[in-house]
């Protein structure tokens, strides 16, 4: 993972991890080996932290489609 992956997880609110997540290109390397890990982590604690009805609206929020 290199310091700039790290920084943007560390810094994204969970709106951004999601979005990522979900509209990212193929073969987006912060999915890949160790940064790939933390990201998965960093996201379930986020969504912890946040719970599910904030999960909720900001999934409704940020859809499953690019056109926005």
């Amino acid at each position: 993972m290199t310091d700039a992956e790290k920084k943007w997880i560390d810094e994204a609110s969970y709106t951004k991890l999601l979005q990522r997540s979900r509209f990212a290109l193929p073969g987006d390397p912060i999915f890949r080996g160790t940064s790939g890990k933390y990201y998965a982590e960093i996201l379930k604690q986020r969504r912890s932290e946040v719970g599910g009805a904030e999960h909720i609206r900001v999934s409704k929020e940020i859809g499953w489609t690019r056109c926005r």
